[in-house]
């Protein structure tokens, strides 16, 4: 009889473990999804700029350079991402851009200097 008690709490003791586990991986697949998302978006601003200002954007692709919290304008925290892309004027010159998204809204950019306004336009900084 003491044998069955200790198996069936040995069981139960487990449980919590179980569901610390799968709360942290439903958090961490949204997290991740919420990233790509965010990537995805910065590339499509990144993309439309270059194509904007008549410049080469390198290799069809950004790249997550800092990540930090910040206050969006209802008052709540929201996660700011800034991500960095190359784009070239000619063919053999590199430049560096910039895109900084608070959660989906565009709060940031630098790239090439004919592209801004246009970026403004098609994603008003708010």
């Amino acid at each position: 009889m003491v044998l069955a008690i200790d198996a069936r709490h040995r069981h139960i003791g487990g449980m919590p473990t179980l569901l610390i586990l799968m709360i942290v991986g439903v958090a961490a697949f949204f997290a991740f999804t919420a990233a790509r998302a965010a990537a995805e978006r910065a590339a499509e601003i990144g993309r439309d700029a270059c194509h904007a200002a008549g410049v080469q954007w390198l290799d069809q692709s950004v790249h997550a350079i800092g990540m930090r919290l910040r206050r969006q304008d209802s008052g709540w925290l929201g996660v700011e991402r800034s991500f960095r892309f190359e784009y070239s004027e000619d063919g053999h010159d590199r430049h560096v851009g910039r895109v900084v998204l608070l959660g989906e809204k565009l709060v940031g950019f630098s790239g090439p200097s004919r592209a801004a306004q246009a970026v403004v336009r098609s994603f008003p900084l708010q």
